[in-house]
Parts: C-alpha cells; sequence; structure tokens
C-alpha cells in the first residue's frame, strides 16, 4: 500500500510544479498608455465678429459660439464668445472689455490676474509667459497651469489704452490632466496661433 502511495504524491508534486511554472510573470511596470486620439488638421483662415472691435485667423475646423448668458443674465460685452474644436471637445473663452482710462485697464489686468491666481490651490506650477507684439500694439501675458485645473491655459492681450481681451481654454472630458496633455498642448497651440494674427480696429 505505501508502495502505490509514495509514486502517486511524487506524480502530484511534479505536476504542481510545472503547472505553476508553465508561465512566466513579469514585475516590470508597463509603460503608460494614453488615450489614441484624432487631431483635426485644416488651414488658418481670416475671422472677426461685427460686435467685435479686433479680427484675426483661426483653424478651418473650429467653430464660433456667441455668449449669450453669463451666469443667468446677459454678458458684459456683446464681444464674448468660444472658439470651439468639436473633436477634441475643447474651447477657448473671449472675453473683450473696451478701456476708457487708465483705472479701468488697472482693474481689468488685476482681475484677470486674480482668476489666475485661484487656481494656485491645486495647480502644480504656474508658468507667466510674456506676449509682445508692438508693432501691433498687442501686449500680455499667458499662463501655462499645471495640474488637475479646470483651465490649464489662460490669457490676457491689451494696448492698455483702448482694449482689454481675456482668453481661457477649457476641455470638456473627464480624464487626468496627465491623460488630456497632448489634447491641452494642440489646443494651447491654435490659441497662440490667435494671439499672434490678432490685430486691433484701427
Amino acid at each position: 500500500m505505501k508502495s502505490y502511495l509514495f509514486p502517486a504524491v511524487y506524480f502530484f508534486l511534479v505536476f504542481a510544479l510545472v503547472i505553476g511554472c508553465g508561465e512566466e510573470t513579469s514585475s516590470l511596470p508597463k509603460p503608460r498608455a494614453f488615450p489614441r486620439v484624432l487631431y483635426p488638421s485644416g488651414k488658418m483662415e481670416p475671422f472677426k465678429l461685427e460686435v467685435c472691435p479686433f479680427s484675426f485667423a483661426k483653424p478651418s475646423y473650429t467653430e464660433v459660439e456667441r455668449d449669450t448668458a453669463y451666469f443667468d443674465e446677459k454678458p458684459l460685452n456683446p464681444c464674448w464668445f468660444d472658439i470651439v474644436t468639436p473633436a477634441l471637445n475643447g474651447r477657448v473663452h473671449l472675453s473683450y472689455y473696451p478701456v476708457s482710462s487708465r483705472a479701468e485697464f488697472e482693474k481689468h489686468r488685476d482681475d484677470a490676474y486674480t482668476l489666475v491666481g485661484k487656481h494656485n490651490i491645486v495647480a502644480s506650477y504656474i508658468d507667466e509667459v510674456p506676449i509682445t507684439r508692438p508693432e501691433s500694439k498687442v501686449t500680455g501675458f499667458a499662463f501655462d497651469i499645471d495640474g488637475d485645473v479646470a483651465s490649464p491655459f489662460q490669457f490676457f492681450v491689451t494696448d492698455s489704452t483702448n482694449h482689454f481681451l481675456r482668453g481661457a481654454l477649457y476641455v470638456r472630458a473627464k480624464a487626468s490632466s496627465d491623460s488630456l496633455a497632448p489634447i491641452y498642448q494642440f489646443l494651447r497651440e491654435d490659441a497662440l496661433e490667435v494671439l499672434n494674427t490678432l490685430e486691433w480696429d484701427k
């Protein structure tokens, strides 16, 4: 009886060992992966709204949506609108303010800095980038905001005497800032093209 038991136990142990070692597992972490994104393509085309005292060029794959309400009220100025990129669920909100005094200019500038500063609670860092196009009287600052924030790119441009334009980039998606980083960068480049081609009315 004992002579039959030993080979059976031995066979079972060998079988278990072979099965257990049959598949080799790796302890290396998997590389980070991002969802596949199809980026739109097109050319820059001139754009102007009659109610706005400026013009610029925008990508042909974008659309413009006028603001009809601001916190359930009419916008402070009819020249408030969004440049929308439907393929990426992205939009750049633009709000224009006429300037009639130095005090008004400083108020709009300070408000822009305040809105950027509200991201300090969750932002990893905020990088301030100057915008300087003196030949077109377009100066201001852009702000790259890193972290899980509502708007990772904001800016304002002005001529310091008559015009003040503020912008903020938004992406409507439930994902971390790391996953959305390539989309942010694509939309940021589009926004910079708008700023590089913006001209105030004479």
